[in-house]
């Protein structure tokens, strides 16, 4: 659609879930779209987080019940619109009566199943009130937890949702650039004259019609260091880290876990053999690129799965842990962990070429948050098309009939059978319907290539290679999959010297 010049309608900075939204809606609509990406796509806070699609119950006692009922209409959208990557989950909240009274969770419960009357409930059942020891997810917790709470939201696979709508914006017509910076932007009669570099810093130079700052923890410095553009921000950094140990339940069940500080923690299911414990809220100034957990936060996410597991965990337990920066929108909030989830899109076209910018967000959201910004900008533009990314437009692979996953993997495991049972429901579950595309005509595992360890071959690395961005084993092992908590050394290895091969020049 780029007239008179221009090479692109719309520049996004940013390959976060909010940048690939903004893309991916931008160019269904028929904007012509770059995406630049300083790193690997979900190189940061989108690989972050605790992994789920949720309402947020604990806003509720923040008043933000515009953001719970916005999310829990999106959880619904997302449910459908990627069954392979996002699943439903019920999580049980034991009930500690010193920290919460029994009414006030009740009624909490309440207002979470009525906010998301919103959207379609057929996919997720209601709250209810459980007794130990007769429900399944009591055997694990300590014998003085009589009762708990239970109530639905659903996990997803952060990273790969992030991929997914970047493949989806390619498809339609996108460029998306990773391991690109943008190290200057200026507006110049009526469009932006941007600089984009890549990794080996070679540069080029991109003129657009309007520019979206999806940048996270540096929109504020892209706005100071790379656009000039004077704003009255100042983006809240905070930190959030998890742990992952070996498993300390046997259930399907996730547990929210009160703490003695008024903060939860969540314990989830994770890669079958682990458990998931997070997160943290810490105030964060350092650069966003080398945040890491420490020892503080370690502890701290012991004591509170210690406070209800019978069987007991230490720092030693840990197996992996990550660290994300949260870039939340600057209020008068006391506490990290109080300050607001939602998002702000902030609109300046008074000099001419728009500058759209994103503030805050979460996964969840993301979604509506690049319909929203597509909306603002569409007019600007001269594009009329309106929203499109709703119930009927599934992410890459989440093309299933009735969004059924369970149905497809069955016919899945049908019609490779000679794949491993666990081999073949990761598949499934990475890919969905694009799961054959990664096989690329395989018909026993020695048609998969190299073996590195764990279920990893050579077909499903070159797969992510040639059309998910991967370019590096960490990139493979920690965004496009978690196969690195079941590589070795020696694997990791093999893993590297198979990626510089390819890349190397013919």
């Amino acid at each position: 659609m780029a007239t008179d010049g221009h090479d692109v309608d719309l520049l996004v900075v940013g390959g976060g879930i909010n940048g690939v939204g903004i893309a991916r809606d931008a160019v269904g609509r028929g904007l012509s779209v770059l995406l630049c990406e300083q790193d690997d796509l979900a190189g940061h806070t989108s690989s972050a987080s605790t992994k789920l699609i949720h309402g947020g119950l604990r806003y509720l006692e923040q008043y933000e019940f515009s953001l719970v009922g916005k999310a829990l209409t999106e959880r619904e959208v997302l449910l459908r619109a990627a069954p392979h990557i996002i699943w439903p989950l019920r999580f049980v909240l034991p009930h500690e009566p010193h920290l919460r009274p029994a009414w006030m969770i009740r009624v909490g419960m309440w207002l979470y199943d009525r906010l998301g009357q919103a959207g379609d409930r057929r996919l997720l059942p209601r709250s209810d009130t459980v007794h130990f020891p007769s429900h399944a997810a009591g055997a694990a917790l300590k014998p003085h937890i009589r009762r708990a709470f239970v109530y639905s939201d659903a996990w997803t696979q952060d990273a790969r949702m992030v991929v997914l709508n970047a493949m989806d914006a390619r498809a339609r017509g996108a460029t998306v650039r990773t391991r690109t910076r943008c190290v200057r932007a200026a507006r110049q009669a009526g469009h932006w004259q941007v600089e984009l570099r890549d990794r080996d810093g070679n540069p080029t130079t991109v003129r657009a019609r309007a520019l979206a700052n999806a940048a996270g923890p540096w929109a504020g410095r892209f706005l100071d260091e790379v656009a000039h553009v004077r704003h009255p921000h100042q983006v809240h950094l905070v930190k959030g880290s998890h742990i992952v140990v070996p498993r300390l339940f046997d259930h399907g069940f996730a547990y929210i876990f009160q703490q003695p500080d008024r903060r939860i923690v969540f314990a989830i299911p994770y890669e079958r053999d682990y458990t998931l414990v997070g997160t943290t809220d810490v105030e964060y100034d350092g650069d966003p690129a080398r945040v890491a957990i420490d020892d503080d936060e370690r502890r701290y996410l012991c004591d509170a799965a210690n406070r209800y597991f019978r069987q007991q965990i230490g720092t030693g337990d840990i197996v992996w842990a990550y660290s994300g920066v949260r870039p939340l929108l600057g209020d008068d909030a006391s506490s990290a962990s109080e300050a607001t989830r939602d998002y702000r899109i902030e609109l300046d076209h008074d000099d001419g070429a728009p500058l759209l910018n994103v503030f805050g967000g979460k996964l969840t959201t993301y979604r509506k948050l690049g319909e929203e910004a597509v909306d603002r900008l569409a007019p600007l533009l001269g594009c009329e098309a309106g929203p499109w990314t709703g119930d009927d437009a599934p992410l890459p692979g989440g093309d299933m009939p009735d969004a059924d996953f369970d149905r497809f993997h069955r016919g899945f495991r049908e019609r490779f059978a000679w794949l491993p049972e666990d081999f073949a429901l990761r598949l499934a579950r990475n890919y969905g319907t694009l799961a054959g595309r990664v096989l690329d005509g395989a018909r026993s595992l020695d048609d998969l290539g190299q073996h590195f360890g764990a279920d990893l071959y050579a077909a499903e690395v070159d797969y992510l290679v040639r059309e998910e961005w991967a370019h590096t084993a960490e990139d493979i092992l920690w965004r496009r999959s978690k196969l690195g908590l079941r590589l070795d050394q020696q694997g990791v290895a093999a893993l590297e010297a198979h990626l510089a091969r390819a890349a190397a020049p013919a």
